[in-house]
């Protein structure tokens, strides 16, 4: 029985360890997504493409003003980037 509850936990630590969480703010409280994609647009960005993540995150994928190619959280709320990975 130990055996099968330390199981249990170390699959549910992994699981949580794969979903980035940028919030837990109440989405009223969230920036417009259009606006958000058009203030990231104007700071040299290409997003080739932007979604809501499971985590509460706006995510894009795209380039940025360097013209590399990039996989970005950002905090809805607050705009603040949370994950970034350049490719």
């Amino acid at each position: 029985m130990k055996h099968l509850l330390m199981i249990l936990a170390l699959g549910a630590f992994l699981v949580s360890c794969g979903k980035t969480e940028c919030t837990t703010a109440d989405r009223s409280t969230w920036q417009d997504e259009a606006a958000f994609k058009q203030q990231l647009t104007e700071q040299g960005y290409r997003i080739e493409e932007f979604k809501v993540t499971d985590g509460n995150c706006y995510e894009i994928y795209g380039w940025d003003k360097d013209n590399k190619k990039v996989e970005i959280y950002f905090n809805p709320v607050d705009g603040s980037k949370v994950k970034e990975e350049i490719h």
